[in-house]
């Protein structure tokens, strides 16, 4: 009995140390597994090769923005503004009714006008018909020049007279001879006399005569002078009604307003715009190009234009013009060129970056669009090599469609990533598809 009682506690010791041993060497297998690092994780790609081709130099320059056309809009007449069809930002077309005045005073105008030229036309009627009666008694017609001689009394004083002269004569010989008494030649120089008198008052008659009918073609004359005058008049005041309506005198944007209904205005006082219209279709790009530079600069020349605004977008122009001198402050020269508004996105005054292309093209890098990871200023390019990814901060160049330059950071043919570029990080491990 007393065996027995010690042999069942050795065992107890025995199967308690080889649980002991059993659960150190769980613990150990616990703490080893704990200690091993996760296994990275595999980032699906696409790529493709950085590639090099020829593309365009250009010489950079900066410049602003400018309106081809831009005018101050104001009124030709004076009034009181009854209806304004425009607001800033507003587009109007060439010909179109900006702005209405009330007509009535210009209306009232028109009719007073109107009423001179029929008045004037009347005195022509009237004056005409005392020419026709003055014309008839001499028996003249229009046109027909007349002198005193031509007058039938004169003429026939004129001719009484050369016969009395004649009979004087006569009778002077005569009387020296002894044939007639001298009481005869005294008589025949009475006659002679007389018809000297008749003559000098024909003559006077026939003067007023012909001051009649002058006058009365001055006056006719005058009152048809009087007439178009009038009409002139009429002519002024129904533009003055016209003038009522202001007229875009070119399309574009409204860019200032000054106008309201139920204000006065008028073109005699400073200041009496009613707006501005800016043409924005076409826009002048000014250069300032450095004097060092100027040799690569030429009319006809094609640029490429980027603003703050849509820095992710190229807008085409051409060299037009150029400044014939240099600035002595700046050492600049200034060019123009023109560009078009490709939907209406640019407005004058903006800042703008100018690319302007040269003749001689150089070779570049090129990569897609899709392959470049932008963080701020910070361009990112991530090249695979052994389905491992490296990391490089690139420079950017210029953009053609859907590639672009880089100026520094991948060589031709490397393997860059073009897909699922947020997934990734320098030596991150990647599958291509």
């Amino acid at each position: 009995m007393t065996e027995q009682k010690f042999i069942k506690p050795a065992i107890l010791f025995t199967l308690l140390g080889v649980a002991s041993l059993v659960i150190t060497g769980c613990g150990g297998s616990s703490s080893a597994n704990s200690n091993k690092a996760p296994e990275a994780p595999i980032v699906d790609v696409t790529t493709t090769q950085a590639t090099v081709k020829p593309i365009p130099t250009y010489f950079e320059a900066t410049g602003s923005l400018a309106s081809d056309a831009q005018t101050d809009v104001a009124p030709a007449v004076a009034g009181k503004i009854a209806q304004v069809n425009f607001d800033i930002g507003s587009y109007v077309q060439k010909g179109e009714v900006m702005l209405r005045l009330d007509p009535q005073d210009a209306q009232i105008r028109l009719e007073q006008s109107q009423a001179q030229v029929e008045q004037q036309k009347r005195a022509v009627d009237q004056a005409i018909a005392n020419l026709r009666q003055t014309q008839v008694r001499l028996g003249i017609t229009d046109g027909q020049t007349f002198k005193i001689e031509d007058f039938s009394q004169v003429k026939s004083v004129t001719a009484q007279l050369l016969l009395a002269e004649q009979e004087l004569k006569r009778t002077t010989k005569l009387v020296e001879s002894g044939d007639v008494p001298r009481q005869q030649l005294d008589q025949r120089r009475s006659s002679r006399d007389a018809l000297l008198g008749q003559l000098d008052e024909a003559r006077s008659n026939a003067a007023v005569t012909i001051k009649a009918i002058d006058t009365a073609r001055t006056q006719v004359e005058s009152a048809r002078a009087a007439v178009k005058t009038s009409e002139t008049q009429v002519d002024q005041a129904r533009k003055a009604v016209s003038d009522t309506n202001v007229y875009a005198p070119l399309s574009g944007y409204i860019s200032d307003r000054t106008a309201d209904v139920g204000e006065y205005i008028s073109p005699n006082t400073p200041n009496s715009k009613i707006a501005t219209i800016v043409r924005t279709a076409v826009l002048r790009m000014k250069i300032d190009v450095p004097e060092q530079a100027i040799g690569k600069v030429g009319i006809g020349q094609s640029i490429s234009l980027q603003t703050s605004a849509y820095p992710d977008r190229n807008f085409a122009g051409t060299v037009v013009r150029m400044s014939p001198n240099i600035n002595t402050t700046s050492r600049t020269l200034t060019v123009e060129a023109e560009v078009e508004n490709v939907g209406g996105l640019l407005k004058p005054g903006q800042f703008a970056t100018v690319r302007i292309t040269q003749s001689q093209p150089e070779p570049a890098v090129m990569v897609p669009v899709s392959a470049v990871k932008t963080d701020g200023d910070i361009n990112r390019i991530y090249v695979v090599k052994d389905g491992i990814v490296q990391e490089r901060l690139v420079q950017l160049g210029l953009l053609e469609g859907d590639i672009i330059q880089v100026k520094q950071g991948v060589q031709e043919n490397e393997v860059i990533a073009t897909s699922n570029l947020s997934a990734l990080s320098d030596g991150a491990i990647v599958r291509v598809q």
